[in-house]
Parts: C-alpha cells; structure tokens; sequence
C-alpha cells in the first residue's frame, strides 16, 4: 500500500484525516463525523466500506456519493499505478481489492480537495490497506470478537491490532470499551504521547436524533467527540441540526410500510445485541418478525441468542451467492438456512427455514401481517441490505 500511495504521489497527505477504527459503528460514527465538520465550513470526504450495490458508495463527498465519472477516473489511476507496483512485487503477489479500492479512494477525495478526509478502517488497523494516513485523530468505536482468525483471540488482542494506527502527539477519541480495552488505550496513547479523549455515552440531553437506536446516540456522542478534538469548540446549533437531518444507510433503515420493515447490517453478537436493545422501542409493542441470513464465518449462535429476546419468530435463509460476488467477496459463503433455524431452536427462538432470500422474505412479510400489527427486521450481515431493499420493493409491487 506503501508503494501503490507512492507511485500516486502520496494523494492521502493532500488532506487533513481522521482514522476511524473499531469492531462496530465505524460507518456511522464515519458519516457522522464528516457531517459535523461541513456543518462547521470545513469541507469534508469519507471513505467507508462495504458497500451495498456499487464500489462508489465508498467514497462521500460532503457527505454525497462520489460521481460515477468522478470515480471512474480514481479507479483508472489507481489501476494503472497497481500495475506498476505489481511488476515490483515478488511473484504470487499482486495489490488486492481493497488496497486497490482504498488508493483510489484517497485519489478522489484529493481530487475534489477536501479539507478532511474521515476513513474508515476495513479490517484491524495495524496492516490495514488505510493504515497509510497522517491522521490527526484516531478513534476506537469499540472493540468485539469478530475477524478472530485475523486479529486475535482476545480483545486485548484484537484493540492491540487496532490501536496501532494511532500516530504520535495526535488524539485517541475512545468510544465505549471494557475496562482491559480502557486501560490499553491508555498505554498506548502515552506511549504515542497523544491526547486521550473519552465520548461520553450520550451526545446531550434534549438532542434529537434522526438515526434511531440507542446505539446511534452512543455513535453520535463519539463522533461529536472526534470532530471537537479536531476542530475544537463546535456549535451547539449546528451540532442539533446535523443530529436532526442525518440518517445512516443500512442501520435500523425503514424500507417498506405495510408491514414496516427494517434492515440493519449487524453483522456480529455485539452487533446482534445493539440492534436488540434498539428494537423494543422502535417496535412499540409490535411483535417483530425477522429474516436472518448470516455468514459462514461469522458466530451465527451467540447472533441468534442476542437478538432472540427481541423477536417473535425467524425465517432463516441464505445470502445469495451472486450478490456476495457483486461486492468482492467471491470466496464467501453463507450459513445454511437449517443451520441458522438449528441456532434459532437453541435459543428458544420459533424458526422455519426457506433458502430463497426471495421467498424468505415474502414469508417474513406474511407472518409479521398475521395478527396485522407487527414489523418485519431483515438483517444478518452488511449483505442483506442490497438484495432486501429489491425484494422488499418486488413483495410490494
């Protein structure tokens, strides 16, 4: 990444950065940030990953998806530059996907000449393809047991990996964390000689929020945190209106009306338990209905027994395999629907399965409608979001 930056003449230093870390809440708490910074005149981009339907949703511009020629040309630079690095590289070894989507990422939020750029880290921090930005503050969102294979087998481990992008005499904006994930973040950011910045749980009594779920709040407290560390005093006003006006794509997103239906990328159990607590109020009494589809690599268990409290009954169906192979994730496989509704059984929650994301859905929409009154949740993995948004528009049509 090192080199691929290099050949395209370091674009990530034309550009102040805030490095976005963390198991969950990067993307909002990215969004988020961004949007406080132009709402206080500084003109701000983000880099925030997966994507849903196209590779362009990566890259925000004042808080808008990039143009499609605008990335079309990134693309191409950076592409031409991965060549060169390639031819560099010891044999077997290319630049990947994602350090090619990152480049490119960096080449158009320099091309638009933003002051700012918010990036969210892909996977970890320490070997991350984002890990090349001189960011002026760094936050940790939170740490959970997810990538174990990559990251460790702890979260001291795991916040260890992430904490890593933290760049000296700049500032940590910690997010809510365990005590172990305290302390270390403590260490670290004295060992950096940095500032260390703890958001507090809620970003201010009588603050509306437009982005549901209490885990919203938490996401705003700490990106309000993170863009004070790096502008200093914000406007209350401004802080209200952008709380007010933001909403977040794929988080408790509200996509059909009768029955309401919700999708929500969580992805893992702490994920799985923000989504959990958060439906109780949104449902206002309203049994809820879900469909789950979930990946293979992913502890689908310890998902299903966090959400389970909150939910009336499951269908259990399977992410399609074109649509992971659409977003660049050729090699992913998703769980089995019997084994998700096996998972379902084990925690006590009424399941049936149907592998047809399709028919799942339409199976969902029936039993949230009988008695009428309840609410159908699509969720299970960033990978849901795309294929529910169509068939949920194809089972109103």
């Amino acid at each position: 990444m090192h080199r691929l930056t290099s050949v395209l003449g370091m674009p990530q230093h034309r550009f102040a950065s805030i490095h976005v870390v963390g198991t969950n809440g990067k993307s909002s708490v990215t969004r988020m940030a961004a949007a406080l910074l132009e709402a206080h005149g500084v003109s701000a981009g983000a880099c925030v990953s997966p994507h849903a339907v196209r590779w362009s949703e990566r890259v925000l511009i004042g808080g808008e998806e990039i143009g499609a020629a605008e990335f079309a040309a990134a693309v191409e630079r950076a592409a031409r530059a991965a060549e060169v690095v390639d031819r560099s590289l010891e044999e077997g070894e290319a630049v990947t996907q994602f350090e090619l989507a990152t480049a490119a990422a960096f080449v158009a939020l320099a091309a638009a000449r933003v002051e700012v750029g918010v990036i969210e880290a892909g996977l970890g921090g320490r070997l991350d393809a984002t890990n090349t930005i001189p960011s002026r503050v760094t936050v940790l969102t939170s740490v959970g047991l997810d990538h174990t294979k990559w990251l460790g087998a702890t979260e001291a481990e795991i916040a260890a990996e992430k904490l890593a992008v933290l760049r000296d005499h700049s500032t940590l904006a910690l997010g809510r964390v365990g005590p172990g994930v305290a302390a270390l973040a403590e260490r670290t950011a004295g060992q950096r000689g940095a500032r260390l910045v703890q958001a507090p749980e809620d970003p201010g009594a009588g603050l509306r929020l437009r982005a549901p779920g209490r885990f919203q709040r938490r996401n705003f407290a700490l990106a309000r945190a993170a863009a004070e560390a790096f502008l200093g005093e914000l406007d209350p006003g401004r802080v209200a209106e952008v709380a007010a006006t933001l909403s977040i794509p794929g988080r408790l997103e509200r996509v059909s009306g009768d029955p309401p239906a919700l999708v929500d990328a969580a992805h893992n159990a702490d994920g799985a338990a923000a989504l959990a607590e958060a439906l109780p109020e949104l449902a206002g009494g309203r049994p809820v209905v879900a469909c789950l589809a979930i990946l293979r690599d992913k502890d689908a268990g310890a998902m299903v027994r966090a959400l389970a409290p909150a939910l009336q009954r499951a269908v259990c169906t399977e992410l399609p395999t074109a649509a992971l192979y659409a977003r660049g994730l050729p090699a992913a496989a998703s769980c089995s629907a019997g084994e998700l509704a096996d998972a379902c059984a084990t925690a006590g929650l009424p399941a049936e399965a149907e592998p047809s994301f399709v028919e799942a859905l339409r199976r969902g929409r029936a039993l949230a409608s009988e008695p009428p009154g309840g609410m159908l949740l699509v969720t299970g993995s960033h990978y849901v979001l795309a294929p529910a948004r169509a068939s949920l528009r194809l089972c109103e049509d």
